[in-house]
């Protein structure tokens, strides 16, 4: 069972599909979490949670207080629990900023207007390191200039390429399995026009 760990909908329980999905673990949303907070990266914060699953990434950034979340889930089952889902965090919050799309990724990314302050991209382990990429670079131009991406990976896969997508590394931290990859835009140079 995936519950809410803080902020207006804590205990909040989320349902989690039977099959077809990964959820991250207890141990790795809770210090994301608590180093996202400290970094002052949710409260009011645009988000977007890429292959969504149960939602509980993009839920619990609305929960801490993000301004909106859209949810990206291709599978049918996936997004009907993720609205489940959205609807009760949402009441439990107040809020009812969320809004699930039921769609490929990439899909999403070229019909998508942005900008997004704050990305979760937790592909299955099994996406390929082009398909990665490609993801990454459709989601650049959609980033605020002050955005985050954080990439939730298998520790054995392929660190993403973020050059190719114009992305710099910020930080990277592996738990167990599972290696959080933490990137932003370029900072523009100082001396440019």
């Amino acid at each position: 069972m995936t519950r809410i760990i803080a902020g207006a909908a804590r205990g909040a329980r989320l349902d989690v599909p039977g099959s077809g999905t990964r959820p991250t673990s207890d141990r790795v949303r809770e210090s994301l979490f608590g180093a996202l907070e400290s970094s002052d990266a949710i409260a009011g914060a645009r988000v977007l949670d890429l292959y969504a699953g149960s939602g509980a990434l993009g839920l619990e950034s609305l929960s801490r207080g993000a301004a909106s979340v859209d949810l990206v889930e291709q599978g049918r089952t996936a997004a009907a629990i993720i609205r489940r889902n959205a609807g009760i965090v949402a009441k439990a919050a107040g809020i009812a900023t969320t809004r699930v799309h039921q769609s490929a990724v990439r899909a999403f990314l070229q019909r998508a207007a942005g900008p997004f302050d704050l990305v979760f991209t937790d592909p299955p382990y099994d996406l390929d390191d082009d398909a990665m990429t490609s993801d990454l670079v459709a989601l650049a131009p959609l980033l605020s200039p002050e955005a985050l991406v954080v990439i939730e990976r298998a520790r054995r896969s392929t660190p993403p390429d973020l050059a190719t997508a114009g992305l710099e590394l910020l930080r990277e931290k592996t738990y167990g399995d599972t290696t959080l990859w933490w990137a932003v835009p370029p900072t523009p140079d100082e001396g440019s026009a």
